[in-house]
Order: structure tokens, then C-alpha cells, then sequence
């Protein structure tokens, strides 16, 4: 009995042994059909599959991506619902205020020397009818715009907020919370983001604005120098598009500028005092061949955007070099004076004509605000030991003031006019 007890339960041990292999068999099995159909293209249905390639083919020759370059078309009243009527009264204001603080901070707490500056009037003032502006220059300081952008421009431009300069700010910097937001829209800067391309709407915004015949100005390196200014990074992209994109062909101004690392160093919260600022403005860009080339469709788009990124830098850096050369031989001609020139007298005029307020723009006047603040805050590379005498003295406030009461009656014998108006007419 005991014998046949134990055969029984063996061949139960032998049964259930095999269906567990027979299970086990069966799972891999099941398992690795499901694999293969995943890899397979016959997981698909047959009559599915001639659609769903069709329609990849659609969405990759049809259809752009963030890697294909090609013309997008705006239209003039692309953004005019975001420009509501409080908005427009808020820039009104705003942009004139702020536009000529800086303009007297510039010209009256610092020392601005500006060459070409009648280029950039003459484009702003008498450029065809529907011709859009773009100016383009060099990034050093945060506060590059608005600060050297009011230097450049006389009293009487900047109190016109409607053809004053659009501007572009990213993000990350200007637009982190409701308040900065609201502020640098009121003074016309457009938000971009980085990483997004140069078909996002903040571009599309400025191409609007360019169709309307407006001004936009544009850092083509699309950051801060690293090196304070002393080179040129590369020219992006989106430079080009706004020149190539834009329904008229626009005028390009360049200019460059140096002595902002001194003012708004890295890590600056607020912009110093007594320095001394010089921008030179070029001639206008061509790109008219470029724009009759772009009708020629077998052109790849990526060319056409690297020729004029590449024009763009060659004529910035070639103004950057100018004006290296323009500094030095400054330098050099205030060492030598110093050293060389031994009249007193001479020593005197020369110093006076310092303080003397100098413009680009004929016809301004003297400004009595700028000339006054720049007496009280002279700047300190100017303020050297001058020999009177045998005593050293340094320029005063007081000084400047003479000089300036000097030039004023000077100018009253001469031309008969009243001093009193002229007073008025330089406030």
C-alpha cells in the first residue's frame, strides 16, 4: 500500500512539474510575439499605413519646423489689439520722460562725444515715406538702451514718443513679474525669449512695427560683450530676418560706442557718473542685392540670412576699429599737450573750451541743464594738475561757469541777440 501511495504521489509531482514548463513555455511565447509586433511595421493595419506615410511626408516637406528657414509674412495690424488706447497714453508719457532723464544724465552728469551723429537725424527725419528704420550696434552695458540710444538724439526728437525706437529685451531680464512687465511695455520694449528662435512672436511683433514704417533697434549679438567691449561676438540670425522679412526694404543704420564698461560695469546696480562716452555712427547698410537675390527661390534662405549677418558684423567691427583708433589718438594728443605745451595762457583756453557743451546736431543751442551738472560733476580722467602760476590747481565749478558766461556774451555782441532768449531757447 505504502508503495503504491508513493508512485501516485510522484506522478503527481511529475504532472505538475510539467504544466508549470508548459505554462512557463507558453508566457515566452506570448511575450515575445508582443515584442516582435511592437518593432514590426505590421502592427499597423495595411490600410492605415498608406495614409499615416502620407501624412509624415506632409507634415516634413510641407510643413516648417524649428530647423527650417523660410518667410513668414506679418501683417501690419499684427499686434494692434495688445496696443490698447491706456497703453499708447502710457508710452506717450513714459517714453519722453524717460528719454530725456537719460538725455541730460548723458550729456550733463557725463562726457558724450558723438561723430556721424547727423546720419541717424537724417534717417530719423528724412528717410521715404514708409521706409522702416533698423539701427544696430554693439552690446556692452545693460544699460546700452536707453542710455546711449537719448545721447544720440536732440531734445526735440525725444518728445515724440510715436517715432521714437522699438527695442527688444528678453524674457528672463526684463519681463520676470507683472510690474517689470508692465513698465518696459509702457516703454517700448518687446519681449522675447531665448531658445525660441527668430520665428516667435515677439519678432513678428517688431516686424509689424517695421511695416508701419517704425523704428526698432536690435543688439545683433543678442547679449552682453564678455570682454567689456573690446570685441565682437557673432551675429545672429534674427538680425536678418527682421531686414529680409519686413515688407519694405528698411534703412540700416550702424554705430558703435565705447566707455559704457566704465559707466554700467557687471554688476552694477546703478549707472556712475563723470565718464566719458564716445559713439560713432556709420553709414547706412545696403542690402538691396540681397533682397532682388531673395526673389531668386533656389537660393537656400540660410545663405541669404548668413550674407547679411555677415555684412551686418564686417561693418561693425570695421566701425569698431575706427573708433579704437579715434581713442588712442585722443590719448596721445592729451599726453602730449600736457607734457609739450608750456604757456599758461595757452594752458588756460584750452582747459576753458573743455567745458563747452558740443553737439552734433546745428541749431540746439547751448543746454544751460547739461552744461551746469557737468560743471558740478566734472569728469575725474579730465581733472589732471594744471600749472598757473607755479601753483597747481585743479579745474573748479566756478571755472566752468565763467567759461560759460564768457561764451554766452560772446555770442550776444556777436549775433545782437538778448540774453535772456537765449536762456529760453537753450532750456
Amino acid at each position: 500500500m505504502e508503495g503504491r501511495w508513493f508512485q501516485k504521489e510522484d506522478r503527481w509531482k511529475d504532472r505538475a512539474l510539467c504544466l508549470q514548463h508548459r505554462l512557463r513555455d507558453r508566457f515566452r511565447v506570448v511575450v515575445d510575439q508582443h515584442r516582435r509586433r511592437h518593432r514590426s511595421s505590421g502592427y499597423v493595419s495595411s490600410a492605415t499605413q498608406p495614409w499615416l506615410q502620407r501624412f509624415r511626408h506632409f507634415r516634413s516637406q510641407t510643413l516648417a519646423t524649428s530647423s527650417t528657414l523660410y518667410r513668414k509674412r506679418v501683417s501690419k495690424e499684427f499686434d494692434t489689439e495688445e496696443d490698447s488706447v491706456l497703453t499708447q497714453i502710457l508710452q506717450a508719457v513714459a517714453v519722453p520722460v524717460i528719454g530725456n532723464v537719460c538725455h541730460v544724465f548723458m550729456h550733463g552728469l557725463n562726457h558724450v562725444q558723438i561723430y556721424g551723429g547727423e546720419k541717424l537725424q537724417q534717417g530719423l527725419l528724412n528717410r521715404p515715406d514708409k521706409t522702416p528704420l533698423i539701427t544696430v550696434s554693439n552690446h556692452i552695458a545693460s544699460m546700452d538702451d536707453p542710455l546711449v540710444i537719448a545721447a544720440l538724439l536732440p531734445k526735440s526728437l525725444l518728445l515724440d514718443a510715436r517715432n521714437l525706437r522699438w527695442t527688444l529685451c528678453a524674457t528672463d531680464r526684463c519681463f520676470r513679474n507683472p510690474l517689470t512687465s508692465a513698465f518696459f511695455k509702457c516703454v517700448k520694449v518687446l519681449p522675447v525669449s531665448r531658445g525660441e528662435g527668430i520665428y516667435q512672436k515677439g519678432m513678428d511683433v517688431a516686424i509689424a512695427k517695421l511695416n508701419r514704417g517704425g523704428w526698432v533697434h536690435i543688439f545683433p549679438e543678442g547679449s552682453r560683450s564678455r570682454d567689456g567691449g573690446s570685441t565682437m561676438g557673432s551675429i545672429k540670425r534674427g538680425t536678418a530676418r527682421l531686414i529680409l522679412d519686413a515688407d519694405n526694404a528698411p534703412m540700416v543704420i550702424p554705430f558703435v560706442h565705447a566707455g559704457m564698461q566704465e559707466m554700467m560695469p557687471v554688476g552694477a546696480s546703478f549707472p556712475r557718473v563723470g565718464k566719458t562716452v564716445t559713439v560713432l555712427v556709420g553709414d547706412p547698410i545696403d542690402f538691396k542685392d540681397v533682397r532682388d537675390l531673395e526673389q531668386d527661390n533656389t537660393v537656400p534662405r540660410g545663405n541669404l540670412y548668413d550674407v547679411v549677418s555677415t555684412r551686418i558684423g564686417d561693418r561693425l567691427i570695421k566701425l569698431k576699429a575706427q573708433l579704437d583708433k579715434l581713442l588712442q589718438v585722443q590719448t596721445d594728443d592729451v599726453v602730449q599737450h600736457f607734457d609739450d605745451n608750456n604757456d599758461n595762457n595757452s594752458n588756460k583756453q584750452d582747459h576753458e573750451e573743455y567745458f563747452k557743451v558740443e553737439s552734433s546736431y546745428k541749431g540746439f543751442g547751448i543746454d544751460l541743464m547739461g552744461f551746469a551738472a557737468r560743471g558740478l560733476f566734472v569728469n575725474q580722467k579730465m581733472m589732471e594738475h594744471v600749472v598757473e602760476g607755479g601753483i597747481s590747481i585743479r579745474p573748479l565749478p566756478l571755472r566752468a561757469w565763467n567759461s560759460f558766461w564768457r561764451q554766452l556774451l560772446h555770442n550776444n555782441n556777436n549775433n545782437g541777440v538778448a540774453s535772456l532768449s537765449m536762456l529760453s531757447g537753450a532750456t
